[in-house]
């Protein structure tokens, strides 16, 4: 569904990215861990076109996107929620929402899709009038998660979605991400709660300074003693 191949990402003279590659199978949640600064989400930013990339492809199912303008990625199926949500917190919850399908033209379609959305997260629709810069930060990533749902992905790509989250809304979102995936979606997780990411994902990569360093299925990376000693603390 999606493939990275030997991207490079800089800025100004400063390399973020050297050469990362990095694939996704259709249907699969696949999971990036690392350290603060390790390039994590300049990676996501590359794939989702807000970031250029210097050096190497991005296919999207089997297509060619990294010279794509952002929109156009979204239009073929690629949708990010970015880190730190970046909603319009002066607009109501539904029309955060509503924003995320800028791209599609069916508006009964669309309606459809908040009614998904909805169904996915009951609490925004008890609060869809409510300005989003009110709710909490849970439910602030909820509205960040339900608008790139509203474009109708093929992959969701989300970059740490359980940052600024009480504990107890963690699970929540963490079970809605396997939920979403269950019904056709495939999902690239960013993530620094490791443990997390590793039980949920089929795949992952580990990233540190800019490079992949090491690969394999979640359950792998669990039991490897580079993750645990860097990671969990073990």
């Amino acid at each position: 569904m999606l493939r990275v191949r030997s991207v490079r990402v800089a800025y100004g003279q400063v390399t973020a990215v050297h050469e990362a590659s990095l694939e996704l199978e259709e249907g699969s949640i696949v999971a990036v861990v690392g350290a603060n600064g390790a390039g994590k989400s300049t990676l996501l930013r590359a794939i989702a076109g807000l970031n250029r990339v210097d050096q190497g492809e991005i296919e999207l199912g089997g297509r060619p996107i990294h010279q794509m303008p952002a929109h156009r990625r979204v239009e073929l199926g690629l949708s990010l929620v970015p880190e730190g949500r970046h909603l319009f917190p002066r607009l109501t919850v539904a029309r955060n929402l509503e924003l995320g399908a800028y791209t599609r033209r069916d508006r009964g379609e669309v309606r459809r899709s908040l009614d998904f959305v909805f169904a996915t997260f009951p609490a925004l629709g008890e609060r869809r009038g409510q300005l989003a810069g009110t709710l909490s930060g849970g439910e602030q990533q909820m509205v960040a998660i339900g608008r790139g749902l509203m474009s109708r992905p093929k992959v969701l790509m989300l970059d740490e979605p359980s940052w600024g989250i009480a504990p107890k809304l963690v699970n929540t979102i963490f079970a809605t991400i396997a939920d979403i995936n269950r019904g056709g979606v495939s999902v690239l997780l960013v993530e620094q709660n490791v443990p997390r990411a590793l039980s949920l994902a089929h795949r992952a990569y580990v990233i540190q300074t800019g490079r992949i360093v090491l690969q394999g299925t979640g359950q792998d990376l669990l039991g490897s003693e580079l993750v645990r000693r860097a990671y969990l603390g073990l």
